[in-house]
């Protein structure tokens, strides 16, 4: 007795979960303007220090040899990585499989994620692009229940936020729990025009006689204003950018002092204006 097959199918499953939703969807995820989850994990982490969880996690069909013949992968990738050298728990929603929405184990990632922030005392950051675990029409299709009034991995995401830095981007449209995910957060960032924050999307908004599109209903001339979101900014790039500078400035968890760095400012430096910044009238603003 061989284990050989056995390992086949591993690295099989491997390979096929690098394809995420497939040609066709990542084509069109693209076509969006926007990377794909595995593009954003490679850009947002120090090079070469990602470690993959539950990649192999999914849903597989068999051809009549009992070969693994297909291969769904969770709509979520998750892992450890450095920022900046520093360890950090990175964990990102697949849009080209089922547009991020709950399948195969994503309730798991999801948890497995916050909870392993939570114990290890890490930093992590979501990458939300879809619902993330929010249920869907096809989950409850297939598995006729309901998890309702439980939230999956929501007693983590409390948690984390006394216990490490959490810092949420918002990548793409961002509904029900995802939009959850984004507002429970240290830090949050949209990108203009690509991502969008909302309870729900416009066809529901269309069932109670509202017509409005995702922008009217959450884009960032709103949600930026009004304080949902700490930032915005005009590319993924530059979210990636200001989730690992945030980060610089913060402990990794609640138990550790911030980081100290040689400062370039001179201590003799001046700034003539903060003697008129304030006025001394009381009664001007």
């Amino acid at each position: 007795m061989s284990w050989k097959s056995h390992i086949e199918e591993l690295r099989a499953r491997e390979r096929l979960a690098e394809q995420m939703g497939g040609e066709e969807r990542v084509a069109r995820q693209r076509g969006m303007g926007k990377l794909t989850v595995r593009e954003r994990v490679a850009f947002l982490a120090d090079p070469g220090s990602f470690h993959e969880v539950g990649k192999i996690a999914g849903k597989a069909g068999y051809g009549p040899d009992d070969a693994i013949a297909e291969f769904l992968p969770a709509t979520m990738v998750f892992g450890r990585a450095t920022l900046d050298g520093r360890p950090a728990v990175i964990l990102g929603d697949d849009f080209t499989v089922r547009g991020g929405a709950s399948d195969a184990s994503i309730a798991g990632k999801m948890l497995m994620a916050e909870q392993m922030a939570n114990e290890y005392g890490m930093p992590i950051v979501r990458m939300i692009d879809g619902t993330g675990g929010g249920g869907s029409v096809k989950s409850l299709e297939t598995n006729p229940r309901t998890y309702i009034p439980t939230t999956p991995a929501w007693e983590w995401l409390v948690a984390n936020m006394q216990r490490a830095p959490v810092v949420s981007l918002a990548l793409g449209p961002c509904a029900g729990l995802g939009a959850g995910r984004v507002a429970a957060s240290h830090f949050s960032v949209m990108v203009k025009g690509l991502s969008q924050v909302f309870v729900a999307g416009p066809p529901v908004a269309k069932a109670i006689g509202e017509i409005v599109d995702k922008e009217g209903l959450g884009g960032w001339e709103i949600q930026g204003r009004n304080g949902v979101v700490d930032n915005v900014v005009n590319s993924e790039h530059e979210a990636f950018a200001q989730a690992r500078r945030f980060l610089s400035y913060m402990p990794s968890n609640s138990d550790e002092l911030p980081p100290v760095l040689p400062s370039e400012d001179d201590p003799q430096r001046k700034e003539d204006f903060l003697l008129d910044i304030v006025p001394k009238d009381g009664k001007t603003p």
